[in-house]
């Protein structure tokens, strides 16, 4: 479901359930779109394809009667324009948009493969294709029966594809930035922090970020439950208060994933004239 970074989530979230891992092992924070948004989405879809084709039927009907058109093609005409509207141009936008829509645009959502990357003409296909029993056979009763039951809300055509609907929203809220505490400058120093599931990072940080606004038994509550999740990856813990452990935790992260971002960036910079120069007596053409 989608994730509100301003709601009370966090602790009741499990770490990694909705996340995503790719064939490097490599984890993806990524998100599927909530029921109720999803639902919308596909209404709004349904809703801009069905005024769509009424209107194109409504013209050629109006064209065909006043040139006169044999009834034979006329029946052609109304049965191709329904698959061109509900499956052709679904299928397209799509394709080519790599998984939006207009309810999609609206929502905030995306379709990919279950695997977090970009779908494409087979995915979109199957999608179109599947849509006429989820939306119209089935009235949508069959999109909402799986959308319910499965953990990311995939329709049949999803399930059939390989695909679901990824939440793309986030949050624009900028966290703020704090230093060592005291207490732990020399913990800092010495202290080995193993990688840690990205969820229980974003979880720290939310809870850091927001601690303030929540009363003292919420508080000590989550900050307890987050210390001890987090002191799985952490020798040695040190003998603070919760809250202090996870901003010590999170501030020796991030200094140390800068100090190996700014050694990554002179290694390039040292290996520039090899990467873009040529070799020795090389002619230059």
């Amino acid at each position: 479901m989608a994730v509100d970074p301003d709601s009370e989530w966090i602790d009741d979230y499990a770490p990694g359930e909705d996340g995503v891992l790719t064939g490097e092992a490599v984890a993806l924070d990524l998100h599927p779109t909530g029921f109720v948004l999803r639902a919308a989405g596909a209404l709004i879809d349904i809703l801009v394809y069905v005024a769509f084709l009424i209107l194109v039927l409504t013209v050629v009907g109006f064209v065909a009667a006043y040139l006169g058109t044999e009834p034979a093609v006329v029946q052609a005409l109304f049965t191709a324009i329904p698959v061109i509207g509900l499956v052709a141009i679904p299928m397209t936008i799509e394709t080519l948009t790599k998984g939006k829509s207009i309810g999609k645009l609206v929502i905030g959502g995306r379709i990919v493969r279950n695997d977090g990357g970009s779908i494409g003409l087979r995915h979109a296909a199957i999608r179109a294709l599947a849509s006429y029993v989820d939306f119209y056979v089935t009235l949508g009763g069959g999109a909402a029966v799986t959308g319910l039951l499965t953990p990311r809300t995939q329709r049949i055509g999803d399930l059939l594809a390989g695909t679901y609907c990824q939440y793309e929203r986030v949050s624009g809220r900028v966290l703020p930035l704090f230093g060592i505490p005291p207490q732990l400058a020399g913990w800092a120093t010495i202290v080995d922090v193993a990688r840690m599931p990205t969820q229980l990072s974003r979880r720290i940080g939310q809870f850091l970020a927001q601690a303030t606004t929540y009363d003292g038994a919420r508080r000590a509550y989550l900050s307890n439950e987050l210390a001890r999740e987090a002191a799985e990856y952490v020798h040695p813990v040190p003998a603070v208060e919760p809250e202090l452990f996870l901003a010590g935790i999170t501030v020796v992260r991030r200094e140390r994933e800068a100090e190996a971002l700014r050694i990554e960036r002179e290694r390039l910079v040292r290996l520039q004239p090899a990467l873009r120069g040529t070799p020795h007596d090389f002619p230059v053409r």
